[in-house]
Formats: structure tokens, sequence, C-alpha cells
């Protein structure tokens, strides 16, 4: 495309103006502090408090929960745990507990977001948290302290971790967040945390809540609608009812729906100290106005066809590329016509060529999400002093997103069983002649051996047949279009009973099993045998797509469909009670045992083994199966040893069906010197044992990596007439270059060890006033023996120098440019398996505060604000080489490109009237260097930029503004403004897990300014 939009240069003003207006409600909560402590009155409780440390007296024991603990205590552990509450969510302006976990201050890089479903993610249209920045797999999700069904599909393949979008969002009653190890009470996968969702112990009255939401430009909207009822009164009848049914769903956005740069491939008017971007659209001009050269590889992305006569003993175009059919014209680009000087630079390239934007025409934000689900409940006493539940749990979502027009000419996805096939290049093992052509004869399907004149018509979608040469045919169908759909059911059923033993000992039992089925359904992807079939007996029409049949589509494209599912099933009995009394309370012991089984069947889509050809293009073909039991014993000792001092002491042993065991111990302290005082740590162990994927993966996992600028030597990129240097890569590096992407298929091993953790964490609590207080807390975590690839990079190296290939990896070259067909060609694949061998260090402070004041009868003030900051994250590698990732875009292969921001928070303040209440959020997401060392280079060596944007990505702040208004005492009118300034994701060119900005650090900003409205009603 030649038209280029107003140029975007960079300043550092960002959302200045969000400090300045909050900075006002900060003066006032501080002149308001000194006279509200005179006041004797009763303090809420702050909407997402840190509880780990306080002591509640206000309701009985039995109904405390703590996470992290087995012990039936009024005083927390010492851990720092966040709870985040319904009352919290609706001040924010937030729909589902799912955004609520994403936008924890702890959450970071390997986190797995919904919209990252719409860009090819592995467990597409789920979502996962990611503690510390220590990958989904180390945080833990609970419901009701006890474990849930894994996705059936794990993140990049390997990662096991729960999909909050399995959350029945209107029965919870709060999120209860461990922010440290918690091996020693829950087992594997609590390194980094815990998400405990709690949901409501009872219910009386009916409730519903109707919300509906819509973007400020007209788009992205979504509907919610919830209804709960219940009866009876544990207390004072001896039982409780409630069901409860919810209906949501968010309609997909597409990038042409934003504004300029997010809606394009040409970036040549986003600048930066005189650097401008590349021009990425096809065929596009570059910089200067000039046609960039000809490269078969780069034009057989747009959906118009092309052909050239073709040597087939040569394996080259015989002749220049024209258009198949030119009455089509370009569809869906703007038409350029070459120079003569173009012509004359570029032998093979076509008279006239179609400029298309893929982002502009079918890049997606967000995908299309429906969501709807049922929940029951029964709580009941049995006899004097024990209680019975039963709950009920169903939940369906389904997300879909459309994709590119289907590929003909391409390489098959990463192999397994056979050779890969291609058709963009020539193949040995299949003849070495597997370039897509159109042949010069075509005949029935069931024609046994070759076709000839003698027993076939001479080929109609050919313009060469007539002069007996086969036309080579680059370009995608532009009458196919990929469509991607997932449909997750999850069953889940738990039953329990608790009770006294005696005046001083109590038992609780708990059951719970889990199914989930997950369905994938994927259209318009050439299954790579019926697309020769076609090619050979002439029954696709390529001069004419728009002319074949349905079924001629459907055999072309059959759809593509798997079922995956996954399973748990668990018990588990403690018994808690008081031993003797110390001076500081009762001596407190607990312990139990459990007994879980879990299982994941995730069949291939796209499997090779019975064949190369016999599988589709594009969709990767991962798979894994696998199930284990495990038996577990656990205790916990709670010493208040002293009045102002108490230690806990916990540990547990699991033992794996296959043999694995660990024991994970703990030790927390609480010394509260003063009572507005509160100093806590803890040390603990903990342990994760390898995944279904990196143990027993039945197909290889195969994650796809936009190639950056920085893992190009400048000797390498000579070959194709540019340097590293940026505005020359950007302008003289063909799309070959610029545009790449390589896979990183990592085989499994069933020889893996647990990898083992060390955490700690100390910190304080400060109350120096009634209803204020303060948190700040030191984590640091060391894994060792992390389950991981070997570091890829040392071979990328070494394959662009030319050097050899480092043992225990595997390079396998891409197709060879068309248009430098003599250049050592860019990487397809590198394989590797995983190993136990690094060591992975996280360390960072927590901090919170909280203000929660009455300023007059019919006025109060509350205020919070939480943050986190990651001070390192690094991986040591067995050679003793260190890569660094906070605040950079590392671990880039992790994250998907979304790196380790430093910091995260949000500062929430609300006013609240008697028939009025207004709160304001600010969110915040600090910058990063683009850089990131497991791609090459140093720390925040800026090695990945390309130079139109600035080295660090902006921070990221918003603004969300929510008002409620009681109509009466059962009717509440609420609306939201989130990102009420309407200020976009910075730019981040590089991060490929969405179009020109980092998902996790945008979440949900790209949306822009959006209004949400809503009714609650109780009765």
């Amino acid at each position: 495309m030649t038209g280029r939009p107003p140029v975007l240069r960079f300043t550092r003003h960002r959302a200045s103006f969000l400090y300045c207006g909050v900075a006002p409600i900060g003066l006032v909560l501080a002149s308001l502090a000194s006279p509200a402590s005179a006041q004797d009155t009763q303090t809420a409780t702050p909407p997402a408090a840190d509880t780990s440390a306080q002591d509640t007296e206000e309701a009985p024991v039995q109904d405390i929960v703590v996470t992290g603990s087995i012990l039936k205590t009024d005083t927390a552990t010492p851990s720092p745990v966040t709870t985040i509450t319904v009352e919290n969510l609706d001040q924010r302006g937030i729909s589902t507990t799912q955004d609520a976990i994403q936008s924890l201050s702890a959450n970071n890089g390997p986190a797995l977001t919904n919209s990252f479903s719409a860009n090819g993610a592995f467990a597409g249209g789920a979502s996962a948290v990611s503690l510390r920045g220590l990958s989904t797999n180390s945080t833990l999700v609970l419901f009701d302290g006890m474990r849930a069904a894994y996705y059936p599909l794990a993140d990049d393949g390997t990662r096991n971790f729960v999909d909050l979008n399995t959350i029945p969002d209107d029965i919870i009653d709060q999120v209860q967040v461990v922010r440290d190890g918690a091996s020693s009470t829950y087992g594997a996968d609590a390194i980094a945390g815990v998400v405990n969702i709690i949901t409501k112990r009872q219910f009386k009255g009916l409730t519903g809540r109707v919300e509906g939401g819509i973007s400020e430009r007209g788009d992205a909207s979504q509907y919610r609608l919830s209804l709960t009822g219940g009866v009876g009164d544990i207390d004072e009848q001896g039982y409780n009812a409630y069901l409860s049914g919810f209906y949501y769903r968010s309609e997909q956005l597409f990038n042409r729906q934003r504004p300029y740069p997010y809606n394009s491939d040409d970036l040549r008017n986003v600048c930066n100290d005189g650097t401008c971007g590349p021009n990425n659209v096809i065929d596009g001009l570059d910089g200067d106005g000039n046609y960039p050269g000809f490269s078969a590889n780069t034009t057989n992305l747009g959906s118009t066809l092309y052909v050239a006569p073709f040597d087939s003993a040569a394996g080259v175009a015989a002749g220049r590329y024209q258009m198949l059919n030119p009455g089509v014209g370009c569809p869906r680009g703007t038409a350029y016509d070459l120079s003569a000087g173009d012509l004359a630079d570029n032998p093979l390239a076509p008279t006239t060529v179609c400029q298309e934007d893929l982002t502009q025409n079918y890049g997606v934000i967000t995908p299309e999400i429906e969501r709807f689900g049922f929940s029951g409940r029964v709580t009941a006493k049995v006899g004097d002093s024990s209680e019975a539940y039963g709950e009920l749990n169903f939940l369906q979502t389904e997300v879909s997103y459309d994709g590119l027009p289907s590929t003909i000419r391409g390489n098959a996805p990463a192999p397994f069983y056979f050779p890969r096939y291609s058709t963009s290049s020539n193949i040995a093992y299949y003849g070495n002649n597997t370039i897509l052509q159109l042949p010069v004869y075509v005949c029935p399907r069931e024609t046994q051996g070759a076709c000839t004149a003698a027993n076939g018509t001479i080929n109609p979608n050919n313009p060469y047949a007539d002069q007996g040469q086969t036309a080579a045919v680059i370009g995608r169908l532009p009458n196919l279009t990929e469509h991607n759909e997932s449909r997750t059911r999850a069953y889940r059923f738990a039953a329990g009973i608790k009770g006294d033993l005696s005046d001083r000992w109590s038992y609780n039992f708990n059951a719970t099993a889990m199914h989930m089925d997950l369905r994938r359904k994927n259209t318009g992807y050439v299954y790579i045998q019926h697309l020769l079939d076609v090619v050979a007996d002439g029954s696709y029409n390529f001069l004419d797509p728009s002319a074949n049949s349905q079924d001629v589509l459907d055999y072309l494209a059959p759809t593509a469909q798997a079922t995956s599912t996954s399973d748990l099933v668990q018990a588990e009995g403690t018994v808690t009670g008081d031993l003797f009394e110390l001076p500081g309370g009762p001596l407190q012991f607990g312990a139990g045992v459990s007994v879980r089984y879990e299982a994941v069947d995730s069949p291939s889509i796209n499997s090779d083994i019975n064949g190369g050809t016999e599988r589709y293009y594009r969709l990767n073909g991962f798979a894994t199966k696998g199930h284990r039991t495990v038996y577990s014993a656990f205790a916990e000792l709670n010493a208040p040893i002293l009045d102002p001092v108490s230690v806990n002491l916990s540990g547990r042993y699991d033992r794996y069906s296959g043999g694995l065991d660990n024991f994970s111990p703990k030790v927390g302290v609480k010394f509260t010197p003063i009572q507005q005082v509160v100093l806590r740590g803890t040390y603990s162990r903990g342990f994760r044992v390898p995944s279904f994927g990196e143990a027993d993966a039945t197909f290889p996992t195969t994650g796809y990596v936009t190639a950056s600028r920085g893992i190009y030597p400048d000797s390498y990129l000579a070959q194709y007439g540019c340097t590293s240097e940026p505005n020359d890569y950007n302008t003289n590096c063909p799309t070959y270059i610029r545009n790449a992407s390589y896979g990183l298929t990592t085989l499994g091993n069933p020889d893996l060890k647990p990898e083992k953790s060390r955490s700690w964490t100390v910190g304080a609590l400060i109350e120096p006033i009634p209803g204020v207080s303060f948190t700040a807390d030191y984590y640091n975590i060391k894994k060792t023996g992390a389950i991981s690839a070997p570091n890829f990079a040392p071979a990328i190296a070494a394959y662009y120098t030319g050097q050899p290939i480092p043992d225990g990896y595997t390079v396998i070259p891409d197709a060879a440019d068309t248009g430098t067909p003599g250049a050592l060609p860019r990487i397809a694949f590198v394989q590797a398996a995983f190993i136990n061998a690094n060591t992975i260090k996280s360390e960072g402070l927590d901090f919170s505060a909280s203000v929660d004041l009455p300023i007059t009868n019919g006025f109060r003030i509350s205020s919070q604000a939480e943050a986190s900051y990651i001070l390192k994250l690094s991986t040591t590698f067995p050679d003793g080489t260190v890569e660094r990732y906070d605040g950079t875009l590392g671990n880039f292969n992790l994250t998907a490109g979304s790196g380790t921001p430093k910091w995260r928070g949000y500062w929430l303040t609300t006013l609240d009237f008697d028939d009025f209440r207004l709160s304001g959020t600010v969110n915040y997401m600090g910058g990063y260097d683009l850089s990131a060392m497991d791609q090459g280079g140093a720390y925040k060596d800026c090695g990945l930029s390309d130079g139109s944007v600035p080295c660090r990505v902006d921070d990221y702040v918003t603004f969300d503004l929510t008002a409620q208004i009681p109509v009466t005492d059962k009717f509440t009118f609420y609306t939201t403004v989130l990102n009420v300034f309407d200020d976009l994701p910075p730019l981040d060119p590089v991060t490929y897990g969405a179009h020109l900005y980092n998902p996790v650090q945008g979440g949900t900003g790209i949306l822009g300014r959006y209004i949400k409205a809503g009714a609650k009603f109780s009765f």
C-alpha cells in the first residue's frame, strides 16, 4: 500500500495527566488521616486486603478460611496473603474473576491471557496466572482448597495449568492468593504461590445481575447475565441450598478496528530519532518509496494467485510470474505496477503486484468468547456438631477467532515420523520435485501411473499447458479462510463433612471429581494430500476460486477436529486440634492424608503418523497422554511460644505412582512487638514434577518464535544485501529475513526428575491507627534442576555463523529465498530434548497500603494500593552462563515475547456516600528494555529494537472510574468507564503475542475507552 498515515513520534509525557488527576485524592487522604484516628468506629474490611497476619474476632472460627494452613484458627499464618472480594471486583469494574486474577500485581510475563488465544497460543481459549514470572506451572490454582483438573491442552504443549475461565463467577465469595511457596500444604506446583477460589457457603434469597459493555468506538461488546437463588439458614434451620446460573459473551475484535499503527503492517511512519519502521505489507514499498525486490516466498503470503513457467529439472521458475487471473485484480489489496527499472532488477517479478496488509485484513485482537454455567450447593448440619455439603458445577466456554487465507504453498508443520513435506521447496525424500506446480495434463483421481496426453486432458488452470510447461503457483486461496474454535466443558462435583471430635479436636473430609473435555475444531486448513489430489485431477478451479463447489472446498480443507480430556479425582482428610496451652495460646496440631488421580489425554490434531502428506498445513501436531496417582501425608504445628511470637511448622510427603517422591518442609515465624506492628517470615522447600507433556509427549511440541534482528550476524545478512544496522535492516533486508519465524521443537524425556525449589519471605504489616495499614514483603525463590529445553541460542548462533551445531541440537533449514537462492536459508526448526539442568532465581518486593476511614455519618473514604517489584529474575545454565530477564523481553520464548516488566500495581480509591459510591482505579504496568538475553546479546542492550521505537517501552498507566447508585435497598445501578483517557498500550514491535503491543502489559487497554453499565437486584 502506498498511502502513509501521519508519522508517530515518541515523547516521554505518557499518562502524566493521570498523576495530576489522582494526586489530589492522595492529599485529601493525608489531610483526613489524623482526625479520623480519633474516631471510635468500626472499620470495614479493605476491599482487597493483605490478611495474612491480622487477627479476626468478629466471625466464628469455623467460618474462617486461611489458605496455606490446615489449622482452624482466628489468626492467619505468617505467609503473605492477598484477598480479593466481590466488593473489590465491583469497585474496580471488573466483570469476571478471571480478569481479577490476571490483574494481580504479582502476575507477570508468562501469564496466558484470553487475547493471546487469538494469536495462535497452544492452549487457545484458556487463561492462566503466572505469579513471580515463574511460568503458569509454578502457580497452583485451587477450588475451596481442593485441586482442579488441568486444562486438557498445556501451555506451549508442556506446562500444565488450571484454566481460570472455568471459575463460576457468581458463587465466588472471595479469592485468596498466597504469595509464597506452599508445597508443604498442597504438594507440587505451589512453588510461586497459590490461588484459592472460595465459593459461598450459603446464600438466601434471590439475586441477579444484568450487564453490558461496549467500547467508545462501538465494538468489542460484551454481555453478562446471572441469577442466584437460595433457601434455608444453616445456623437457624440446619440447612441451606442454592442454585446459580450465568451467561457471558464478548465479541471478536479485529486489528482493523483500532487506529494506526495497531491496524497495519506498514510501520514506515513509526519513527524514533530519525529511524522509522519497515513496511511489512506484502510487496509494499520501502521507506524511500522504492520497490524492495521480488521474493516468491513473500508474495506467496498474499491472497492473490500468481503463476510462472517452471523448470522442473532445475527446480526454479523459468520465467516471470503473472497474475493467474488478471481480471480478478487485487480484491484484498492495492495494485502496484512495477517500473521498467523494477522489472529489470527483478526478472521473476510480475508486472503488477498486490500490496496486501495482512494485519489490516485479518488480524484479531480478542477472540469471540461465550460462556455459560450452572452451580448448585446443599449444606446441612449433621447432628449437633457436624456439617456436610455437596456441590455441583458445570461450565461451558466456547472461543472462536478467524485466521488467514488458506495456505497451499508452504512447509508442513514440524515432523516426527516422516521427513517434513514442502510445496515451497524440493524435498529429496519425496522425489525432489515437490514445489507446487499446476501440471500440463489432469486425469481422474483414480488414474494409476503418470498423467499424459494419452489418458488426460489439458489443464485449464495452467496458462502454460499448451507449451508443455508446468506452472509454479504462489499465493493463498482467496475464498478459504482459516477459522478456529474450541469448546471446553467442565464438570465438577465436590462433597465433604466437617465437625468436632471433642471440645479440642475436629475433623474435615473433602472429596472432589472433575472432568474436562475440550473439542478443537479448525476449518479452512488445507489438507496436503487433498491439495495434491485436486491439483492433479483439476477439480479445483484456480482461475476462479469463487466458482468451486462446497464439496470441492470441503475435500480440499476438511474440518480438523479432536477432543482432549483431563480428569481429576481427589480425597483428603484432616484432623486438627489443641495439644496444650503455651504462653501465647494453644499449641495447635493438624495432620492429614490425601490421594488423587489425574490424567490427560490430548491426541494430535495433525500427526504425520500416516505419512508426510497426510496432514494439514499450519496446525501444530503436539500431543500427550498420561496419568498418575499421588499419595500424600502432611502435618502442621502452630506454636505461639510467647504472646508476641508464634512459630508455624509444616511438612508434606508425596509419592507418585511412577516412583517419584518428595518431602516439602516449611517454617513460618510471626512476631508482634507492639499491637500496631507485625513482623513475619517464612522458609520453605517445594517441588514440581515433570508435566505429562515434558515426560510423556506422544508428539513433540513446537513453538514458533518471531525472528529478531539480533539473531542475525552481519556476515550472514551480507548474503541478502543488508546489515543489522536498524535503518539498513528495515529498508534493505528482504521480507524473507524481516518477517521470519522459526520453530523450537522440544522432545519429551521420560527420565526427567522433579525440579526443586527453595523460597523464603520476610515482611512487615503496620497498622498505626484503626483503618490504616501498610505491608512490605521481600521474596526470594530459587529453582534447581529446572525442567526446560537447553538454551537454543548457541545452536542458532552456530548455524548463522557457519560453526558446527552443538551436541544435543538439530537445526533444520527453511526453504531458500527465491530471490537469493544461493544464500544460506533461514532456520525453520531447532530441536532439543527437555533436561533437568537450569537454576532459576526470582526475587522481589510486594507493597500494599490501605485506608478505610469514616468521615461523617453519611460519608466514608477508602483507598488501597498494591504493587510488586521484581528485583531479579534469571536463569543459570550448566555451563555457568547466566541470562537475566527482569525489565526486558526475556525469557522471550517462555513469555511469547511478553517479557518481565519490573513493576506492576494498582491504586483504588472509593468515596462512599449514603446513596452513591464512586471508585477510581489507577492501573500501572512498568516498561522494559527491548532486549532478551535468550535471544542473544547482553542484559538491557536494546538488542531486539529496530530503532523505530525507544529502547525502553514506556510504562503503561490507565485510569478506570466506577459509580454505583443504590436506587432502593434491593436494586443498584452501576456504570464503569475503563481506560477513561483512552490511552492505548505503548508500542512494542518485538513481542509476538499481539501486534505492536504487549498483551500482558497492555491487557484490556487495547480496547480503549470502554463503557459498561449494569444493574444488581436482590430479594
